[in-house]
């Protein structure tokens, strides 16, 4: 099933978790939009540095530490996904508890092992 997944926190950089995300998402045929801090593309995936508006987001998939979130309570909570996954080292009760109280789905998880074990 296509879930049509914001990555944010996008990187070129291959390295980088987020770099592997985004290519495995795309190998699984998802919809896969990216907003980072550099402009760039991955897997064909064009990384935005904006917070544009994306209608029918899914999952919001987030690869920016707790005190770098800030910024984007907000725009998260606009965009109303049905879950956002917390990655390793991204954790913040704090957001937890603002997704939750939007009745936005909170996942403490690794998207890497979610899509390699089919949980995705």
């Amino acid at each position: 099933m296509n879930k049509k997944t914001l990555v944010i926190g996008a990187s070129t950089n291959p390295s980088r978790y987020s770099y592997l995300a985004i290519n495995r998402l795309v190998e699984r045929n998802h919809s896969v939009v990216a907003v980072g801090i550099k402009e760039g593309t991955v897997a064909g995936v064009e990384i935005l540095t904006n917070k544009p508006h994306f209608e029918g987001i899914d999952t919001i998939t987030l690869y920016v530490n707790s005190k770098n979130q800030v910024e984007y309570y907000d725009y998260i909570i606009n965009l109303k996904p049905k879950r956002v996954i917390f990655n390793p080292g991204t954790e913040n009760p704090e957001l937890y508890e603002l997704l939750q109280k939007n009745n936005i789905e909170v996942e403490v998880a690794c998207t890497l092992v979610l899509l390699g074990t089919n949980q995705y």
